[in-house]
């Protein structure tokens, strides 16, 4: 029975594929103290395919495919965040202090593997699994022509997932960091206007207020109506106000005249509020300044709700597939509304497969360039870096005439977890006999050589960017996330960092470190295999 299922999965590379990853995500989600795998265990599930069944090979290029629906999707998602980031003095610094500590990772890794007699291609693997950086092992793949990496990579994978953790939970209980309550970035409140805007017009209100209040609705004469600039307004007329801050609404509400809810939300006669999905590709990607209404009735954008979260429509805001508008308008025009929009829940999973292609073959594209290097010879960006570095133009980009580059967070998420298995499952088959041998060799060397790189590099971050370069410890969490890579990492730094800047950190930080390390590992791997280390 063993000898007919080592053949059925030897033999069949599909069925060992999804195999690897069914079986993996189920061992992923065994938590132990708060730790789990997650995606990671579907390579070491793989791993086991492999030893278990040593006919089975994965061949041609399906890991491939899922590594750059990975890289891709990370790409588009942190594409704004990590170009505003690194134009900031800010993420200039953040990123240099990263570099330093991924390239003092690298001379560790390189030394102790030097001294112990570890492969190269081994040394390049630990390396690439202490950082858990699916892009660099692909690099030095591709560099070594042989399963080395795989191997030092599966070896110091999961020290270099539960390492960063273990710092930023003892450097958290150390340094006992306080936080503000996380703010609700919406707030909507309704002002009955004092007797000094007698006969003044609503533009006079709108330049009375802080920069970054808004009048969404006016009620005059007993109605509700839409806002515009030169309605005449007399005094006991009522506005609503939106802001992103509480501080600024009650600013306003005491230069206008005093805060009296009611009057306005409860009377839906004249204007009516509806949630209406955003469904429809000419819509998305438009700032708010330049978006088409429904013409023939007053029509007025209230907030923008992403996700989890209400958003102020700002002018420069886009729309993007999946959002929910609210709106005000006429009752009777709701579906006139609906249909504008494109009113359906489909829409959260909706994108562009043209632009996905398109961006995906210059990403492969790019990769192939050569770059020389003075007494290397040349490295490329590779499959690692090519698709990563456009996804990341286009996603800040996010439209270019008829091409919408972005995709929702819920279809982003299955295509890069999705791809990541695929990957992680073929190097795991791929790897598993030569893995299990050398684990008997030499595998606490280096498991040893592996957490070494990982401390060298989260230690660097937090105590050099904690005690000397006074980095806020949310940003701090973030960006030691960032040099580490894996997304665990930074879902725990934001339980330990309880605001949105571990997000950002982690966002100007990943891209920019992705690459480095795999134009780094190019470097090592061409200098070892031409004799020069």
């Amino acid at each position: 029975m063993i000898e007919l299922a080592r053949e059925i999965v030897g033999t069949q590379p599909i069925l060992a594929v999804f195999l690897a990853i069914g079986a993996g995500y189920l061992v992923g989600q065994i938590n132990l103290g708060g730790f789990s795998l997650g995606v990671g265990a579907v390579l070491f599930v793989g791993l086991a395919i492999g030893a278990f069944a040593p006919k089975a090979s994965i061949i041609g290029p399906i890991g491939l495919t899922g590594l750059i629906m990975f890289l891709y999707g990370i790409g588009i998602l942190y594409g704004r965040q990590f170009f505003e980031g690194m134009t900031g003095a800010a993420g200039i610094k953040y990123n240099a202090l990263a570099l330093i500590a991924v390239a003092a990772g690298l001379l560790v890794a390189l030394g102790l593997g030097q001294i112990y007699g570890i492969k190269i291609g081994h040394t390049l693997g630990i390396f690439a699994g202490s950082m858990t950086s699916t892009a660099t092992l692909q690099a030095g793949l591709d560099v070594m022509q042989n399963k080395d990496p795989s191997i030092g990579y599966s070896i110091a994978y999961p020290f270099g997932v539960i390492g960063p953790i273990l710092c930023i939970y003892f450097m958290t209980r150390h340094i006992k960091p306080t936080f503000p309550p996380k703010a609700q970035k919406f707030h909507m409140g309704e002002v009955t206007l004092g007797d000094q805007y007698r006969g003044r017009t609503l533009d006079d209100v709108a330049n009375d207020l802080p920069p970054d209040v808004q009048v969404t609705m006016v009620r005059k004469n007993q109605h509700n109506v839409v806002p515009s600039a030169d309605i005449v307004l007399s005094a006991g007329d009522g506005v609503m106000l939106i802001a992103e801050r509480l501080d600024d609404l009650g600013t306003a509400a005491q230069r206008l005249g005093k805060l009296e809810p009611g009057r306005i939300v409860k009377d839906r006669s004249a204007l009516d509020y509806i949630r209406v999905f955003v469904g429809k590709a000419s819509l998305v990607g438009i700032p708010l300044a330049k978006l088409p209404l429904p013409a023939g009735f007053a029509t007025h954008l209230l907030h923008v709700r992403r996700y989890d979260m209400d958003i102020v429509p700002r002018p420069d805001l886009t729309l993007e597939f999946g959002d929910r508008v609210g709106v005000l308008m006429p009752p009777e025009r709701r579906e006139e509304i609906r249909k504008h929009f494109g009113d359906t829940v489909k829409a959260t999973a909706e994108f562009s497969y043209v632009s996905l292609g398109l961006g995906m073959v210059m990403g492969v594209l790019l990769g192939l360039i050569p770059i020389p290097i003075p007494g290397v010879g040349t490295v490329t960006l590779g499959i690692g870096g090519g698709p990563l570095l456009v996804a990341l133009i286009v996603g800040r980009l996010r439209r270019t005439g008829p091409l919408l580059w972005v995709m929702p967070l819920p279809a982003n998420i299955v295509l890069r977890n999705f791809g990541l298995a695929i990957f992680l499952a073929a190097v795991g088959i791929n790897a598993g006999q030569p893995f299990v041998r050398t684990v008997a060799e030499s595998g606490l060397t280096m498991l040893f050589i592996g957490a070494a790189v990982l401390l060298t590099t989260v230690i660097i971050v937090l105590l050099i960017g904690y005690y000397v370069m006074k980095v806020p410890f949310d940003d701090l969490v973030g960006v030691a996330s960032g040099a580490t890579g894996n997304p665990s990492i930074l879902v725990y730094s934001t339980r330990m960092a309880p605001t949105d800047r571990p997000d950002i950190g982690y966002a100007m930080i990943f891209p920019s470190m992705t690459i480095a390390k795999v134009i780094a590992v190019q470097i090592v791997g061409l200098l070892a295999t031409s004799g020069g280390a």
